[in-house]
């Protein structure tokens, strides 16, 4: 749960810092990936 925690804080500071939608798109992409993984390393 923590290093859920951790990843939700780094996916919102790159959304923060990217300024195209292309951009914002790759931001939650692989933001979205490193919740998947990180969900699949606690079951």
């Amino acid at each position: 749960m923590k290093s859920l925690v951790i990843t939700a804080v780094c996916a919102a500071f790159a959304l923060a810092g990217c300024s195209t939608t292309a951009g914002a798109g790759r931001d939650l992409q692989s933001a979205g990936k490193a919740i998947t993984k990180s969900a699949e390393d606690n079951k």
